[in-house]
């Protein structure tokens, strides 16, 4: 896992967690307008690091070496953590294990364990590995019409199709498998101060169970619900947005 920073000569440490089938440079639009005020971290996530040649791991592995590196880098305490669909998964369960103390976490779409019995967890696994598959052998025409309810560009589009020929068939499955079924404490305490769930209207159906999940697990959680945008296209599409919305989500949080 390669660790990217910005910004490094401010005290408040932001870090930001990609989702799967991009690389840390989703992020490209959100850096500039937050480099100026704090000091980004950025991982490239296993399997999705152009730097190390590796595959993914598992949610669990990957919160705990983030907060190895973070430990042995003097920030034992961040003012925000922030995950997008994968990258949520890799907060949330950052976040149970309470190695760093966290101001304020952001979970944008984030994917938390199935509630579900294992033989289903697997089949829906195999369903997305198959899909995420087939994008990687049909390339753009699978895409447009995978992201056809948002205004990704062909350009877009076509970098997505180079980080499917990145991606292992061992990266696909593991990330799927990994982000459905993480474990996670049966009663979940977290040392952060505030804690946000967002997720797009477009998605609301989708993302039931991780609502759900979160209401039971983490009671305090505040829910931000965005119009016109789909599943993780506030970075892309959106970056002002999600910087000025980072930073709101910052200013709520209580001292710990």
């Amino acid at each position: 896992m390669t660790i990217h920073e910005f910004g490094q000569s401010h005290d408040e440490v932001v870090v930001l967690v990609h989702p799967s089938v991009v690389m840390w440079d989703y992020f490209e639009y959100v850096i500039p307008l937050m480099q100026e005020q704090y000091h980004l971290i950025v991982p490239a996530l296993p399997g999705y690091d152009t730097e190390s040649r590796s595959d993914f791991t598992s949610v669990e592995e990957i919160a705990e070496e983030l907060a190895s590196w973070l430990t042995s880098h003097n920030h034992s305490k961040i003012e925000c953590i922030y995950g997008c669909s994968m990258g949520g998964a890799v907060v949330t369960r950052f976040l149970a294990d309470r190695r760093v103390k966290v101001r304020s976490a952001v979970i944008d779409g984030g994917i938390t364990p199935y509630q579900l019995p294992w033989i289903v967890t697997r089949l829906i696994a195999i369903r997305d590995f198959l899909l995420i598959s087939m994008g990687k052998v049909g390339g753009l025409n699978i895409l447009k019409k995978a992201f056809s309810t948002d205004d990704y560009t062909e350009e877009d589009l076509q970098y997505i199709v180079r980080v499917l020929r990145h991606m292992s068939p061992k990266t696909i499955w593991r990330t799927f498998e990994s982000c459905n079924n993480y474990a996670m404490p049966e009663k979940v305490q977290v040392d952060c101060g505030h804690i946000e769930y967002w997720y797009a209207k477009a998605e609301e159906k989708d993302r039931k169970g991780d609502i759900a999940y979160m209401r039971k697990h983490l009671p305090q959680t505040v829910f931000r619900v965005f119009e016109d945008i789909g599943h993780g296209g506030l970075a892309a599409l959106k970056p002002e947005l999600l910087a000025k919305e980072l930073t709101r989500a910052m200013g709520q949080n209580q001292a710990v």
